[in-house]
C-alpha cells in the first residue's frame, strides 16, 4: 500500500449510527479547512482591515457552530451545516468528537505537545436542557454543564465564565466575555477553549537571532528579532508564493504529529490577492504541502506575540450565516420563549520563539500546480504572511492567522 493510500485510510473514520455511514475524515478536514481558509479571509478584510496583526482558532469557532447546529430546528440547522460543509448533524457530531477525543489528546507524557480542550455550557437555571441535546453536549462535545442565574446574577455569571476560560487557556487568556455582554435576558452561553504548546522538532539557536529589516504594509519597514538555521527546510515554491513547514517534536510512541505553516507571498503587498487565491480553490492546502526538505539559502523568521479578539457575528453573518442570530434554537431547551445567538466572542493569542510555540483560544456564544524546486531555497519571511498550526494525522487546522508586524503584539 502507497503512502498516499495509507495516509486516506488513516483519516477514515466510521460512525456508528442507525444509517451506519462511513465518514471520510479526510474530505470532511478538508471542506473544514476551505471554511477556515474563508474566516480568515473575512476576518481580515473586515475586522483588521490589513492594518494589524491577527491570529483565531478556526476550530474552536466551528466547535461552537457545531453545538449549535446540534440544538437547532431545520432551517437554521441547514444553514449551519452548509456554512460548515457537512452532510448532516451525525457527521459533524461524529467528526468533532473525533478531534475531541484524539487531536488533543496530551502528549506531553510521551515528550510531546502539550495539548488540551475543554467545552462548557451554561444554562439559566429557569430552563433546562433538552434530554437530547444535554446528551449531546456532554457526551459528544465532553462538556461540563452549569445552572445558573442570568436574570438576577449576570455579571456573576461573567466571572465564572472568565475564570473557567483563565484555567483552561493555562491563563494566557484572562478574559472572554467584556463587561455588560451578558444581562437578565441571557439565557444560555456556550464556550470552547483550546490551549497548545509545543518545541519545534530543530530549536533555533537563540545566539543567532539577529535584528533585519521587516517590509510593512504602508510601505515602510521596522528591525525585528529574526531566527535563523542552515539546516535543510521543508519549502515548496509555487507562483507567486512560498510554503514552508516546521515540524513540532513528536513523542515516543505516538501518532501525534502537529507543524507549523508559513504561507509567503513573494510580494511586500502580496497577502490580500494570496488570500483571495487561497478561498478560490478548495483543498488549497492539500495540495500546497511541502513534502521533502530542501537546502535553503537565505533563511529568516521572525520571532513574534500576538493577543487578538474580535466579536464574530458580523464576520458569520457576512459569510451568510444569518438563521441562528434570529431564532432557530429549539432543540436546547424545554422553554415557551425563542433563543437566537445574540453574540459570539473569541479571543486568542499566540507566541512563537526559538523553542517553539504556545497559543490559546477560547470561543464564547451568548444566546438570546506545483513549479520546479531549484536546488537551493531562499525562504525570507521579511514582509506579511499567513501561518497555521495544523494537526498532520487529522489535517485539522488548530490556529491560523497573519503577521503584519512582528513588533506589534
Amino acid at each position: 500500500m502507497d503512502e498516499a493510500m495509507m495516509k486516506k485510510r488513516k483519516r477514515k473514520v466510521t460512525h456508528t449510527s442507525s444509517s451506519q455511514a462511513n465518514i471520510d475524515m479526510e474530505q470532511f478536514v478538508t471542506n473544514q479547512t476551505d471554511v477556515s481558509f474563508r474566516l480568515t479571509k473575512q476576518v481580515f478584510s473586515k475586522e483588521v482591515k490589513g492594518v494589524s496583526n491577527l491570529v483565531f482558532s478556526p476550530l474552536s469557532i466551528q466547535i461552537i457552530l457545531g453545538l449549535i447546529a446540534s440544538g437547532s430546528n431545520e432551517p437554521t440547522k441547514d444553514q449551519l451545516l452548509c456554512f460548515l460543509k457537512s452532510k448532516s448533524i451525525d457527521e459533524l457530531n461524529s467528526l468533532y468528537s473525533h478531534i475531541v477525543n484524539n487531536v488533543f489528546a496530551d502528549g506531553s507524557p510521551n515528550g510531546g505537545p502539550i495539548l488540551s480542550i475543554a467545552n462548557g455550557a451554561w444554562i439559566d437555571r429557569s430552563m433546562p436542557f433538552k434530554p437530547s441535546f444535554k446528551e449531546i453536549v456532554k457526551k459528544v462535545y465532553k462538556a461540563t454543564s452549569k445552572s445558573v442565574d442570568f436574570q438576577n446574577k449576570p455579571a456573576k455569571v461573567v466571572n465564572k465564565v472568565n475564570r473557567w476560560a483563565k484555567k483552561n487557556t493555562n491563563g494566557l487568556i484572562e478574559e472572554i466575555l467584556p463587561h455588560g455582554a451578558v444581562d437578565n435576558m441571557t439565557r444560555l452561553i456556550l464556550a470552547n477553549a483550546l490551549y497548545f504548546k509545543g518545541v519545534w522538532d530543530e530549536k533555533f539557536n537563540a545566539s543567532k537571532t539577529k535584528d533585519h529589516k521587516f517590509h510593512l504594509v504602508n510601505g515602510r519597514s521596522v528591525r525585528a528579532p529574526f531566527m535563523t538555521s542552515w539546516k535543510k527546510q521543508y519549502i515548496r515554491v509555487f507562483k507567486g508564493f512560498k510554503v514552508m513547514l516546521l515540524p513540532y517534536k513528536r513523542g515516543i510512541d505516538t501518532h501525534q504529529k502537529l507543524s507549523m505553516y508559513f504561507i509567503l507571498p513573494d510580494a511586500h503587498d502580496g497577502l490580500p490577492d494570496l488570500l483571495d487565491k487561497i478561498t478560490s480553490k478548495p483543498g488549497f492546502l492539500d495540495h500546497h504541502i511541502p513534502s521533502r526538505k530542501v537546502s535553503v539559502g537565505k533563511f529568516l523568521i521572525p520571532k513574534f506575540k500576538i493577543s487578538f479578539g474580535f466579536e464574530a457575528s458580523k464576520v458569520l453573518k457576512g459569510l451568510g450565516l444569518t438563521l441562528p442570530f434570529i431564532d432557530g434554537l429549539t432543540e436546547m431547551v424545554d422553554a415557551d420563549e425563542p433563543l437566537a445567538v445574540s453574540q459570539v466572542f473569541h479571543k486568542s493569542f499566540i507566541e512563537v520563539n526559538e523553542e517553539g510555540t504556545e497559543a490559546a483560544a477560547v470561543t464564547a456564544m451568548t444566546g438570546c500546480s506545483m513549479m520546479m524546486v531549484k536546488e537551493e531555497i531562499d525562504f525570507v519571511a521579511d514582509h506579511p504572511f499567513l501561518f497555521l498550526v495544523k494537526d498532520e494525522t487529522t489535517g485539522a487546522v488548530l490556529f491560523m492567522g497573519t503577521l503584519l508586524n512582528p513588533l506589534a503584539v
